[in-house]
């Protein structure tokens, strides 16, 4: 791969690299202050996608908050650490935040409007935000953030969460969505795609030599990045690490 993308040069939209070794090579980074979706199914490496990207900001002097969702707090540092991030002194340094949804989160919220609910969670974390004067945000995952069946109701939080975002918060945001095993889709509910300004799915494909994980560019808004597959590595204490093109 090129050091650059060859149209980096004059770009007038502002670009925040991920830091991931690879990705920055094709797409030259995410526009700052969008949002972008990291979706697959379970075990394709959503974690330590966003973990690299809020990780490698802090490496570059860019604070970052993490709402972890569906995990709890000391599991997910054990996780980090047992994969080469030690991030109980950046977290003591306020240069990364992890905010847990509680059960007890969604119980509070499950008679509110999906409006209430969205707003109240958007002011949570735009307060962390300005705390650290955080530039970068992690959301895993985006669903999982209402007690709620309906899929039109959930396709309608969803969106106002991600416009709330954009519009008060500002942080380079990735949000993560599971894909059912097997399915074709792009995210779990079939609008975060949308709404996203990126989409970066990530898969297993089984090959001769066994399994090998991909990367598929799916969508870069106003970015000219033609649709590909990539092969990629989780590599300790670096995290994701894309390789070549696949064919």
């Amino acid at each position: 791969m090129s050091q650059k993308p060859v149209w980096l040069k004059g770009f007038p939209l502002e670009l925040t690299p991920t830091g991931i070794r690879g990705l920055d090579e094709v797409i030259g980074g995410f526009i700052r202050g969008r949002t972008y979706l990291v979706s697959g199914e379970t075990g394709t490496g959503k974690t330590i996608f966003s973990l690299s990207f809020l990780v490698n900001g802090v490496n570059r002097g860019e604070t970052g908050v993490y709402v972890l969702v569906d995990e709890n707090l000391e599991d997910f540092l054990a996780g980090a650490k047992s994969f080469g991030w030690h991030l109980d002194k950046a977290i003591e340094q306020e240069r990364i935040s992890v905010m847990t949804i509680l059960p007890e989160f969604i119980e509070r919220f499950k008679d509110k409007t999906i409006e209430a609910t969205a707003k109240s969670i958007v002011r949570d974390i735009k307060n962390e935000v300005k705390r650290l004067d955080a530039k970068r945000l992690v959301i895993d995952p985006v669903v999982p953030l209402i007690s709620e069946e309906n899929t039109i109701k959930i396709r309608e939080y969803i969106r106002l969460l991600i416009q709330l975002l954009e519009r008060e918060i500002g942080t380079t945001t990735i949000i993560t969505s599971e894909i059912p095993t097997g399915s074709m889709a792009l995210s779990r509910f079939g609008v975060e795609e949308f709404l996203a300004s990126g989409i970066i799915v990530l898969g297993l494909k089984k090959t001769l030599r066994g399994y090998t994980r991909t990367l598929f560019i799916r969508k870069m808004r106003w970015i000219p990045v033609y649709p590909a597959v990539y092969r990629f590595e989780m590599v300790p204490g670096q995290g994701i690490v894309v390789k070549e093109r696949m064919e």
